[in-house]
């Protein structure tokens, strides 16, 4: 719905023709009964838009060949985005999310090669297996995982970096990343509603992108999501009141603003 709504702005970051049927009646209703809903649409439009710019640059300068979106819900980029032909898109999610993603886009033809990949990223066993496939057959893949890793525990964040970094070919890895400041808030803000749905918050590590190094992972971009707001004109309207506070804190107390919520792009060390 996010998706939906920035693409039918005059000044759309993006256009995602099929964000609003994906989301159909039910993510209408969705979105309406979450508190501060559209409000708060902002993180997640900007999040959207700077992944795009990090995958097409990543695709255009580093020569990806294969992108590996696990837990990639309904997200459309590879329908959306300017990809080569060549390039081998691998959507990985649950069977009931992607059978309604087919029916959905039934008829529409993709940018480049895709795949849809049943599985539980939690299932090891059935993980490790595709990626040991996905890096056999790629020579320069990028994986992502927008959204996921909030939802997993500590320690089954470790267990998918390790078998994630295991594979060679896989040499890149985008998320999105917050503070334990930032799950408090949203905690406070959307606890009962994720609760209900299954979907309780769960990680924010206290050291950051640190947090992924005993993994095999190196931070090689971190873009801090205040700050990309503000680049593309989407920041709420308190942005320049938390941005003029910032100037009188301490450099440890900016440092630790600048993290509270970002999007990172890993490489892989091995």
């Amino acid at each position: 719905m996010y998706r939906a709504m920035e693409s039918e702005r005059a000044d759309a970051l993006f256009r995602d023709p099929f964000a609003r049927r994906l989301a159909g009646p039910a993510g209408e209703q969705i979105l309406a009964s979450m508190p501060q809903g559209r409000r708060w649409a902002w993180p997640m439009i900007v999040r959207t838009a700077v992944m795009d710019e990090i995958v097409m640059r990543l695709v255009k300068e580093q020569g990806v060949d294969t992108v590996l979106n696990l837990a990639a819900g309904l997200d459309a980029r590879a329908y959306r985005l300017d990809l080569p032909s060549q390039l081998h898109w691998i959507d990985v999610d649950l069977e009931g999310i992607l059978s309604y993603k087919e029916a959905a886009l039934a008829g529409e033809t993709p940018r480049c090669r895709v795949e849809f990949v049943r599985a539980d990223m939690t299932d090891q066993a059935a993980r490790r297996a595709l990626f040991q496939r996905v890096g056999a057959g790629a020579k320069r893949a990028l994986v992502i995982s927008e959204g996921l890793l909030v939802y997993l525990t500590p320690e089954d964040v470790t267990s998918l970096a390790q078998d994630l970094s295991a594979q060679p070919a896989l040499r890149w890895w985008l998320i999105d990343l917050g503070s334990p400041a930032l799950l408090q808030f949203l905690s406070r803000t959307w606890g009962n509603q994720l609760r209900s749905g299954n979907a309780a918050m769960r990680f924010a590590p206290e050291e950051g992108t640190a947090f992924f190094a005993p993994s095999g992972w190196r931070e090689a971009e971190y873009r801090a999501i205040l700050d990309e707001a503000v680049r593309l004109h989407r920041a709420p309207k308190m942005a320049w009141l938390w941005r003029f506070l910032g100037l009188f804190a301490s450099k440890q107390r900016r440092e630790q603003f600048k993290r509270f919520s970002g999007i990172v792009l890993f490489e892989n060390r091995r």
